[in-house]
């Protein structure tokens, strides 16, 4: 205890016929050092005849919180070892807040106790949110296609502007950052390349393999990648953020179309934009591909474009630009639908935007893989 004429002070008195008397005087503030509970456990805890606890505090000058500390910790005690604890003794204030702190008991069951799930338990809920899961992902192909159909039929309900400004956000301002990016995969494509090409002096041969790698496949789908991670997010995020303000609920209340006025405009914009955007992207491989090519391999440009022209035919072109279409449904897709499925909630919105990148990019590897093995085997 602090030393001091108005420092805080407590003594015991007795036991006398089973009562212990605890003498509290002095100044009890929270800044103080409070006395230890030990010397009162140790007194209430020595003497097995004492039957009730009392206090003396007309000696307290002033007290605060800290006086209810040690009572509620003393009052503890008590209960624990059947001894009755007298109030009367305490000051007016500190009795009613004693009172009001012990007034309702701590339930001891009601924290909810986790049961550890079966491994057959989480194999049938993951069973069930699969088919759940399926079910409205082929519903909301179903209902993207009927709307498709409506369109061309001319009875689509959907803003122009809306589509002018999806093909703007999809298209000429996706251009710097599927430059740089489609340039790099040309540069590392051609370095690799170079490396080993070098080995047997043929290094004429790497505009053949950067340019029918870029035009085929890696233009295609590196754009496909790019676009699930700028535009496949933004859709979700502002079809999300719409329905967590409940302008979703709105449009369907006035009778219109979610999967027409949202869904319709944003995969036009991404079917017509992808096929431009992954010719600029062969493009930029390929000119990647002739800086290595002209500052590695001492190549003259006119040789690299010859060589270029003749490894790359209108089939790889056509099989790119095949491979760009379908990667511009399947971004718009789940990010649409990612963001349909949103939940109400701010967190909601980040979580569609995220499932929307990964279930975009997995689509696309899936849809490479099998389009690939279909050229294959129609053999073009």
């Amino acid at each position: 205890m602090k030393k001091g004429t108005n420092a805080m002070k407590m003594s015991f008195n007795g036991p006398i016929e089973g009562v212990l008397l605890i003498h509290l005087s002095g100044e009890w503030r929270i800044g103080e050092a409070l006395p230890s509970f030990k010397e009162i456990q140790n007194q209430v805890m020595s003497e097995i005849d004492i039957r009730k606890v009392a206090f003396d505090a007309k000696d307290l000058a002033q007290w605060d919180s800290s006086l209810l500390i040690l009572l509620t910790k003393i009052k503890t005690i008590c209960s624990k070892n059947n001894i009755f604890l007298d109030h009367e003794g305490l000051p007016e204030g500190a009795k009613r807040l004693l009172e009001l702190a012990t007034a309702v008991p701590e339930i001891t069951d009601a924290k909810k106790v986790e049961e550890q799930e079966t491994f057959f338990y989480l194999v049938g809920a993951e069973t069930i949110y699969f088919f759940r899961s399926a079910r409205e992902m082929i519903a909301f192909i179903g209902g993207a296609f009927l709307a498709f159909i409506r369109f061309f039929k001319g009875k689509a309900r959907y803003r122009r502007s809306d589509l002018t400004m999806t093909i703007q956000e999809c298209g000429a301002q996706a251009l710097p950052i599927v430059s740089l990016i489609s340039l790099l995969v040309g540069l590392i494509l051609a370095f690799i390349g170079a490396i080993q090409l070098k080995m047997f002096g043929a290094q004429i041969y790497i505009a053949d393999l950067v340019g029918i790698a870029m035009v085929r496949v890696m233009g295609a789908v590196m754009t496909g990648i790019i676009m699930a991670g700028r535009t496949g997010a933004a859709f979700a995020a502002q079809i999300g953020t719409m329905e967590v303000n409940e302008e979703i609920d709105a449009l369907k209340t006035l009778g219109i179309s979610p999967m027409e006025y949202l869904v319709l405009p944003r995969m036009l914009a991404l079917v017509l934009m992808m096929p431009l955007l992954c010719l600029y992207a062969d493009l930029m491989g390929i000119l990647g591909g002739s800086i290595v090519a002209i500052g590695m391999l001492d190549l003259n440009i006119h040789q690299y474009y010859i060589q270029t022209k003749n490894a790359v035919g209108l089939n790889h072109l056509w099989i790119g630009l095949f491979h760009s279409a379908v990667f511009g449904i399947l971004v718009a897709l789940a990010g649409c639908l990612r963001g349909m499925q949103c939940g109400r909630s701010a967190s909601a919105v980040g979580d569609a935007a995220t499932s929307a990148v990964v279930t975009a990019i997995v689509s696309i590897t899936v849809a490479t893989a099998i389009i690939t093995i279909m050229c294959n085997v129609i053999g073009i």
